[in-house]
């Protein structure tokens, strides 16, 4: 048995935000949100025009989107597992592990900013699944390999979140953090499987500011980067903890 309340405290809170907003901002990323439509409607085994117009063909890509979304959780939260384990047996260092975790999350924000590119992140890398579509078994083995093989736009953010795991240096809170990042970026996959004609124009929206996003990204991650090189990370957590008692009662 585990204790919850040395997993859910206002310490892993400020986390377990960064996470979130860490998947959202995956979701964003140029070479997942343009083929967001036609991905969910080959998983469902209809067309996008078909996705747009008829209820009966959006409730099978739901259907399908949300066996996807399971299994690129499950990828998620066998690498937090992992990496917190890593993290915990190297729990005497973790202070330098610390250190150097938030030096390299800052490295990533440079990238996604633009201060300078790291030429193997922008390779993308897709694993091939077969001809899956129009199954929940199928959606679900592509959710396996898009966890695994979107390289280019989940490795840089899904490492930050990934060393914010590790850093933890215990296996459950690691693997909470993942499975927030899952959250973060599955619950979009399922509000445009369920309301794409709704939400056509937003996405539109987004396609266009695409650069905005994206150095919203970087930011985002070299802040958290910050935090954890000076400390601030742990501070912020008691901040919150003094300013909003009831988080006391988590857990």
């Amino acid at each position: 048995m585990f204790d919850t309340a040395m997993i859910f405290d206002a310490a892993l809170l400020p986390a377990m935000l960064v996470a979130m907003m860490a998947g959202l901002l995956s979701f964003l990323s140029p070479c997942v949100l343009p083929i967001v439509p036609p991905y969910l409607a080959y998983m469902g085994g209809v067309s996008v025009t078909e996705m747009e117009q008829a209820s009966q063909a959006r409730r099978r890509v739901l259907l399908c989107a949300v066996f996807f979304v399971l299994g690129l959780s499950t990828v998620f939260l066998l690498l937090g597992f992992a990496f917190s384990s890593m993290g915990r047996m190297l729990l005497q260092y973790q202070d330098k592990f610390i250190v150097i975790a938030g030096v390299i999350v800052m490295i990533l924000g440079a990238h996604f900013i633009g201060v300078f590119r790291i030429g193997f992140l922008d390779r993308e890398v897709r694993m091939d699944a077969g001809d899956r579509g129009g199954s929940a078994f199928g959606a679900y083995v592509l959710g396996l390999a898009f966890a695994f093989g979107w390289t280019p736009c989940l490795g840089p953010i899904l490492g930050a979140i990934l060393g914010l795991a590790a850093s933890e240096g215990d296996v459950m809170r690691g693997t909470v953090l993942l499975a927030f990042y899952a959250v973060g970026l599955g619950i979009p996959f399922l509000l445009v499987a369920a309301f794409f004609p709704r939400l056509k124009g937003v996405m539109g929206w987004m396609k266009r500011h695409m650069d905005r996003i994206e150095r919203t990204s970087g930011l985002l991650l070299w802040t958290v980067g910050l935090m954890m090189l000076t400390g601030q990370f742990a501070a912020f957590s008691y901040w919150l903890l003094e300013r909003f008692p009831a988080l006391a009662l988590i857990g």
